[in-house]
């Protein structure tokens, strides 16, 4: 019965960019996504991951709703004719790959940079959607919950999550040790390409406040500006945001250096300067850093830096796999004996039940202390003639052989009939 978890999958391993924009939810069409799906598949536990990465529908059904959730995700995002978009997207069908998956994914597994450390706040968000939508089951929750043990673990038992693992990430990671000693301070953002936008969202991520954005085309800086809730400095007032700044993030694209040792003396420096220069070819021109209080790091420093941290990561990924196994073990026990569990309760209440009819016999003719007393002993009877069929039934779901041993409690005990009794 609960062996159906599937998913669909659009993600960066087989769609480009423009395709993943596309699609992807926010968060008011995620909530919006999710009650549509609820209304019209037949299917519980249905978690919706959104990322700039991929977009993703987890649920819960015998039948395999993945035209359907593409369609609606269509209607979603008023995309017609999403079909056509349909090769782009991984149908997991079996219980056992959508569950690795989501474990996968939610650990970085799955992410461009392994290890990614947003993944984790991003799939809890998810899931809180999901809670909130009143779309997540026992089955659901029990998951998650796993999952998120699961990455405790990670963190605290492997060096998985240690170090920047990405260009943006990396540069974060060193504007953060440059201002250690600077309060609140100044950052300016020039060309807003992939990289650079990437820097915009991670600064966000880290609390950043005093953050301006430039870019050529107006337009681009307006919208990342909105989503990253900074301030856009319009590009030919660069001049003024550069004297202001403390760093300066350069992710121009030009065959020959932007910022020019003239350039950057007319400044003036009074205080140290620092400038990242993230450009292939490089955008600021080498002699800057001959100016005193100015100083330029590369993309190369940048990069050798979250290689060393990308590798050390890639190390890691066998023993992060093995606790993973581990935990999907455990989750798969707990799964099984969820099947049992109806018949664990009727067996409880058909026992109840004939303590209850047996009790009554007597309790007149019983003083208070000796109906409690009484109460007591047949209540402690009752837990330990139970004791073992429950055992049993557990282990007999390990072995796969649960189905028989229902039966037969069914019919030493005509659980059925007493079951439709008592809702009677």
């Amino acid at each position: 019965m609960l062996q159906n978890f599937k998913a669909i999958s659009l993600s960066y391993k087989k769609a480009p960019l423009d395709i993943r924009e596309l699609i992807a939810l926010d968060e008011i069409s995620c909530r919006q996504y999710l009650q549509t799906l609820k209304g019209f598949i037949q299917a519980s536990d249905i978690l919706v991951l959104s990322t700039c990465n991929r977009t993703e529908v987890y649920y819960n059904s015998d039948t395999d709703y993945s035209t359907e959730i593409v369609k609606l995700l269509g209607i979603t995002k008023g995309i017609e004719n999403i079909s056509k978009y349909f090769d782009y997207f991984t149908i997991l069908n079996e219980h056992n790959d959508a569950v690795q998956h989501l474990f996968e994914v939610s650990m970085g597994l799955e992410s461009q940079v392994v290890g990614d450390m947003q993944i984790t706040n991003q799939v809890k968000q998810a899931y809180q959607w999901a809670a909130d939508n009143e779309t997540a089951g026992p089955f659901l929750h029990r998951l998650m919950h796993t999952i998120f043990f699961t990455n405790k673990r990670v963190v605290q038992e492997t060096a998985f999550r240690d170090g920047a693992a990405s260009t943006s990430y990396a540069s974060i990671e060193l504007i953060e040790e440059l201002t250690a000693e600077i309060p609140d301070p100044k950052i300016l953002v020039v060309g807003l390409g992939e990289i650079g936008a990437d820097v915009c969202r991670n600064l966000k991520d880290k609390g950043f406040k005093n953050v301006k954005i430039t870019n050529r085309t107006l337009s681009k800086a307006k919208i990342l500006a909105e989503e990253c809730e900074m301030e856009v400095l319009p590009f030919e007032e660069i001049v003024q945001g550069l004297k202001e700044a403390d760093v300066i993030i350069s992710s121009v694209a030009r065959e020959t250096p932007f910022f020019t040792k003239e350039m950057i003396k007319r400044l003036n420096v009074l205080t140290f300067k620092f400038f990242i220069d993230l450009s292939v070819p490089r955008s600021v021109e080498t002699e800057v850093e001959s100016i005193p209080g100015v100083l330029v790091y590369n993309i190369d420093t940048i990069q050798n830096k979250a290689s060393e941290a990308l590798q050390q990561r890639i190390d890691a990924v066998p023993k992060v796999k093995e606790i993973i196994l581990e935990s999907i073990e455990q989750f798969n026990d707990w799964s099984k004996e969820m099947v049992v569990s109806p018949t664990i309760n009727k067996l409880k209440n058909a026992l109840e039940s004939i303590r209850q009819e047996e009790m009554a016999r007597y309790l007149k003719k019983l003083s208070p202390e000796e109906t409690k007393r009484l109460d007591n002993i047949t209540k402690s009877m009752m837990q330990k003639i139970i004791k073992l069929p429950v055992l049993q039934l557990k282990a007999a779901c390990k072995r796969g052989e649960a189905e028989t041993l229902i039966d037969v409690l069914n019919d030493l005990f005509d659980l059925e009939n007493k079951s439709v009794n008592s809702e009677l």
